[in-house]
């Protein structure tokens, strides 16, 4: 966890202020003045004017295998939510979103900070996806996508796209407009059949079974944590 997030939330004060204190040298980790944007862990012991700070949050982080079916809201009232569906015994959220007829990897956290960072469209974080299209496709299909596409209300990034077989490809995304990848085939004549998220940044489902989730690793954790641009 950053810095100015623990402590805006060990003292309930805004992270402005925790930026001034850093700023001026107030605040330290394991005895050593703090920097900018330092991580921290549960291990480490951060001081204000030489009182110790303590964390209660505990940060969650998983990831689970989406099936099909599943809707990625909060909401209670949504049947086949994705929070009744995992029924985790703490309170976490989504980051981002798959939409109900695909599936794949979707992260769950209590970290606002995180998600607000991954989510956002402008920082470019990676997420890959393995599709399957409802014909066999050309290798114009592959460079067209791969160009940037001219969608109702937008024009995609230019983007990696890998093919896999005659109608599965591979693509790496760094935008997040709604129902992307599935309004891009769209474009080309094309219908998604099967859509699967397998990465996002540097976490990958990996053999994860379908419908089942994990914690991330703490090496995991600070991998995303140091990629992320917040």
């Amino acid at each position: 966890m950053r810095i100015n997030q623990y402590i805006s939330q060990a003292m309930a004060i805004s992270r402005r202020e925790t930026d001034r204190l850093l700023k001026v040298g107030r605040i330290t980790v394991n005895g050593s003045v703090c920097e900018m944007g330092q991580i921290v862990g549960p291990d480490d012991i951060v001081r204000i004017d030489g009182k110790t700070i303590k964390n209660k949050v505990k940060l969650v982080y998983i990831i689970l295998n989406k099936p099909a079916g599943i809707t990625c809201t909060a909401a209670s009232h949504i049947e086949g939510n994705i929070i009744d569906f995992i029924g985790y015994h703490e309170r976490i959220f989504p980051v981002g979103r798959l939409d109900k007829a695909s599936e794949g990897l979707i992260l769950m956290t209590n970290d606002g900070e995180l998600s607000h960072a991954i989510s956002h469209g402008d920082h470019k974080h990676e997420k890959e996806y393995l599709v399957t299209l409802n014909n066999p496709f050309s290798n114009e299909f592959i460079s067209g996508m791969a160009q940037g596409v001219q969608i109702p209300g937008a024009v995609t990034k230019p983007c990696v796209v890998e093919r896999v077989s005659d109608d599965e490809f591979r693509i790496i995304l760094t935008q997040g407009l709604n129902r992307q990848i599935r309004r891009m085939c769209r474009a080309f004549g094309y219908t998604v059949i099967k859509l699967e998220r397998i990465r996002i940044m540097g976490i990958s489902l990996g053999d994860l079974p379908r419908g089942q989730w994990r914690h991330l690793t703490e090496e995991e954790v600070s991998g995303i944590n140091n990629g992320l641009i917040l």
